[in-house]
């Protein structure tokens, strides 16, 4: 058994990001064709396309703005111009801004980050999932945090968009789950990428002294999750909010 993706279009949202580019390579290693979405980052998005078609796949690296509605209905039209109608929609891309207190922090984080964690996930629903509908399939996977489970001080407006988005999720996954649609979030923890890597990694010890595995997770392991979710393997899971953190946050029944 193995997770094949073979035939598969799959759009991957903040894709030259630490995390974004890992799943997109990692989607593209199990066979699917892959719509790099980028902000402002084109080096790295071109970079990123010729890995993927080095080893065989289709890539095509489309700039827009996830925040506008507009941008993601432009984007759409992209990816199917280039590549057909998406297959699976990986939602990652999220504004980042400097953590502070809810008492410092300015209100224009939390409107950041409502509208690239809640409202982005509207637009991509509104832009990809009627075409999905009309194949009977499809997946809708979500990148939020272990944030949203911590609730620890100078997170407030992170973990306010990636609740509100785990509230989307939740409900788009009964409206659209008759359609065969699956609609499911990753929660990464504290995740050791190829920045840290490159620059050494920074210190943990006190965050790995709570997580049961003792260790910090890969963006690798990050990016298996996704692929597992994106396949058929995982056809009867919807709905689902699945921390890939070590167990350092644990949801509970």
């Amino acid at each position: 058994m193995r997770i094949d993706l073979s035939g598969k279009v799959a759009l991957v949202t903040g894709a030259t990001g630490e995390l974004g580019r890992v799943i997109a390579r990692t989607l593209a290693e199990c066979g699917a064709d892959i719509a790099l979405h980028y902000h402002s980052n084109e080096a790295k998005a071109a970079e990123l396309k010729s890995s993927i078609e080095a080893i065989g796949r289709r890539a095509v690296a489309i700039k827009a703005d996830v925040t506008k509605q507009d941008s993601i209905a432009a984007l759409q039209q992209s990816v199917v111009s280039s590549l057909g109608q998406a297959d699976i929609v990986v939602a990652n891309a999220v504004v980042q801004y400097k953590w502070t207190s809810v008492l410092q922090q300015p209100a224009e984080d939390y409107a950041s980050q409502f509208e690239s964690c809640v409202m982005q996930s509207v637009y991509l629903a509104k832009a990809f999932i009627p075409a999905m509908i009309e194949k009977k399939s499809g997946r809708f996977i979500g990148i939020n945090t272990e944030c949203s489970m911590q609730n620890f001080p100078t997170q407030s407006a992170y973990v306010a968009g990636k609740r509100g988005m785990d509230g989307v999720y939740r409900v788009l996954a009964k409206e659209v789950g008759e359609h065969q649609i699956t609609v499911n979030q990753i929660a990464p923890g504290w995740t050791i990428s190829e920045r840290e890597r490159t620059n050494g990694m920074d210190e943990s010890d006190n965050y790995i002294k709570n997580v049961p595995l003792k260790r910090r997770g890969t963006d690798q392991e990050i990016a298996n999750a996704v692929a597992f979710l994106a396949s058929d393997l995982s056809s009867y899971i919807t709905g689902a909010y699945i921390p890939v953190s070590g167990g350092n946050v644990m949801p509970t029944i």
